[in-house]
């Protein structure tokens, strides 16, 4: 494989404590194909972490009262 600059990621190593429960569910998702190794599982459900809580974000907004109207009118209510 022949690697250029825009190829090339930086990244940063952390460690994280796990309980074995989850070491043994990291281990099982490599040993089964879904993830290379367990740094590449952890950023797999970082990933779908991260896009889950924006969902959740974009879904409470659209809970929000929407205002309807003349915003100078509305304004005057505040």
């Amino acid at each position: 494989m022949k690697l250029s600059y825009d190829t090339i990621i930086h990244m940063t190593t952390i460690s994280v404590p796990l309980p074995s429960n989850l070491l043994d569910q990291l281990t099982q998702l490599v040993k089964s194909g879904k993830a290379a190794n367990k740094a590449a599982a952890m950023r797999m459900a970082l990933e779908k972490y991260l896009e889950d809580q924006a969902v959740q974000e974009v879904l409470d907004a659209r809970r929000e009262p929407a205002l309807y109207g003349d915003l100078d009118e509305l304004a005057k209510k505040l």
